[in-house]
């Protein structure tokens, strides 16, 4: 109906000289690129455009081989609308659009020359002779599926050519801290509530929370080799690893805060009260982990020495702390809360079976009293670890099932 009524309206035009002669000035390729990009632009919409298109060429005003052209701008046009939605998102964002723009502008420069060159408009427009709307949709169709298949071997290299144009700012590398993924959300000095925010965040959280996750293990890990080692040469890297633990808990912390504000969806509200969570109980296994890692300190000073048997029991710490890290690292649905409630178990049975150990060599004196101290504190951090990971799996386990 829509398009029908479209179509009485341009009947008219096909009087008018003035208009007659702007229409005919399209067999000129580049100026109706310049046209239907222009006109898309504006409206921001490639399917009304079209649609304008269609009713134009439906009441004769103009005919495929001067319309085609206008039909390829518009499918550069319409990258408008993503530009326009990439401003103050992340450089990934942006290059989004960069590489919807140049799939649009190489589809159009491929097709315009073959065009050109061939009777491939003509070929289209005997598909369907009587309905010059199906042929502009016929074409508008091939365009899409056959850029898409020609460029699809070569999206990788689209990603590197937006790269090379919108390169990583200075403060983006890898060795400042910065977000990753979370950009900042309009949400401040409105009053409306923004229904579904968190929805549209929570993705940005789970991948900082991921980041936090690897981090976090990497720190226990470290810290675990450090004290087996009886060396304070891994210090400073866990120091360094911890403080950007530490600032991301804080950064996700205060954005989850300023969501939940506006959030209204009961369910949205208690998954990110539980991603909120996830980010504490990551935090403080970054913190146990740096503890572990300045008993160095203590070791050098007192020069102090473990068994053998000891050495074994720390490097079993190591093991099945870093097992349980990796089974909460996809921070989703994937997390078996079952499997990490019984590492946890485990590590529970390790520390009493350890300290009992531990006991035993006190009792025939194969123990210093520096090295029980430092010991007993370690088995301590080691069962905290524990405990906190389950923390993990049980908040994300429960916000799914929620």
């Amino acid at each position: 109906i829509g398009m029908d009524m479209m179509s009485s309206a341009m009947m008219p035009l096909r009087d008018s000289q003035t208009f007659i002669n702007l229409m005919t000035k399209f067999s000129n390729p580049v100026l109706g690129i310049l046209a239907g990009a222009l006109f898309t632009a504006v409206i921001q919409s490639s399917s009304a455009s079209v649609g304008i298109l269609q009713a134009l060429a439906g009441s004769g005003v103009i005919g495929l081989s001067q319309a085609v052209y206008v039909l390829f701008g518009q499918n550069i046009g319409t990258c408008i609308t993503a530009v326009l939605a990439s401003i103050g998102t992340a450089r990934n964002a942006k290059r989004t659009t960069i590489i919807h723009l140049l799939f649009n502008i190489i589809g159009t420069t491929i097709f315009t020359i073959v065009c050109i060159l061939t009777p491939f408009a003509a070929f289209v427009e005997s598909l369907t002779p009587d309905n010059v709307a199906a042929q502009i949709a016929n074409m508008h169709t091939i365009f899409n599926i056959t850029t898409t298949i020609l460029l699809l071997p070569f999206g990788t290299y689209l990603a590197k050519i937006a790269t090379k144009i919108l390169p990583d700012l200075p403060e983006e590398k890898s060795d400042v801290m910065h977000l990753e993924y979370i950009r900042p959300i309009p949400i401040e000095n409105r009053g409306e509530t923004k229904i579904g925010l968190s929805a549209i965040a929570v993705n940005a959280i789970k991948n900082e929370l991921l980041r936090m996750v690897k981090m976090a293990k990497e720190n226990v890990d470290a810290s675990f080799e450090a004290v087996k080692d009886g060396k304070t040469t891994l210090l400073e890297e866990v120091r360094d690893r911890e403080e950007y633990i530490d600032y991301l808990n804080k950064e996700i912390s205060k954005y989850i805060s300023k969501i939940m504000v506006k959030e209204r969806n009961p369910k949205d509200s208690q998954y990110m009260s539980a991603l909120f969570k996830v980010c504490g109980n990551l935090e403080r296994i970054g913190d146990h982990a740096v503890n572990i890692c300045e008993y160095t300190k203590m070791i050098e000073e007192k020069n102090i020495t473990f068994s053998k048997e000891v050495i074994g029991e720390i490097a079993q710490m190591r093991e099945i702390c870093v097992k349980a890290l990796s089974k909460v690292e996809s921070i989703d649905n994937g997390i078996n809360v079952a499997e990490i409630a019984s590492i946890e178990e485990k590590i529970d049975e390790m520390t009493e079976q350890f300290r009992k150990n531990q006991i035993d060599r006190m009792q025939v004196g194969k123990c210093s009293d520096e090295g029980c101290v430092l010991y007993s504190e370690m088995l301590t951090d080691f069962e905290r670890i524990g405990d906190h990971i389950l923390n993990v799996g049980q908040e994300m386990a429960g916000a799914v099932n929620e």
